[in-house]
């Protein structure tokens, strides 16, 4: 009998009851941020969203990761993807944060570092950062304008499915 024949389905990432909503846990430090890169593209693929809304979702959840990763301590960074009807929302949760939380610098620096979440700003229809209502840290969060799909029709599974 065939052992990878068997375990294809439980590792499928696709196979999840609920293919509107995914997360992840990682390590909180700089070399899983390409990790979180990786478990996205997947999930997007699976999901059937390619084009602006991909490229932009990877840059966001880069620059959201590696702020949680930067500028919060803890061991552990989730972070949460939900496809809806209208908007693609990605939320990364770090286990604390300096008591000012994250904010935009506006203001014109010579260093590259700094500007990530102004960039989510400018990609975003809309962000935030909120406590949770359980647990430690700060949630950080970004929604994506997603229109692709008409209303009432279920989403998605791409058709050509890496997964």
């Amino acid at each position: 009998m065939n052992l990878d024949a068997l375990l294809a389905p439980l590792l499928d990432p696709c196979s999840e009851a609920d293919h509107h909503r995914y997360g992840f846990e990682l390590p909180a430090r700089v070399e899983f941020v390409s990790r979180a890169r990786k478990l996205t593209r997947e999930r997007l693929q699976c999901w059937g969203i390619q084009g602006d809304v991909h490229d932009t979702a990877m840059l966001v959840v880069s620059e959201l990761v590696t702020n949680a990763v930067v500028h919060a301590d803890g061991h552990l960074v989730s972070c949460e993807l939900l496809n809806d009807v209208e908007h693609l929302r990605i939320s990364v949760q770090d286990q604390g944060c300096t008591p000012t939380g994250p904010h935009v610098c506006h203001a014109v620096q010579e260093e590259e570092r700094g500007r990530g979440l102004l960039l989510v700003e400018s990609l975003s229809r809309s962000w935030g950062a909120h406590v949770p209502n359980h647990g430690a840290g700060r949630i950080v969060w970004a929604e994506l304008p997603h229109v692709d799909i008409p209303y009432g029709v279920d989403f998605p599974r791409g058709a050509a499915r890496p997964c």
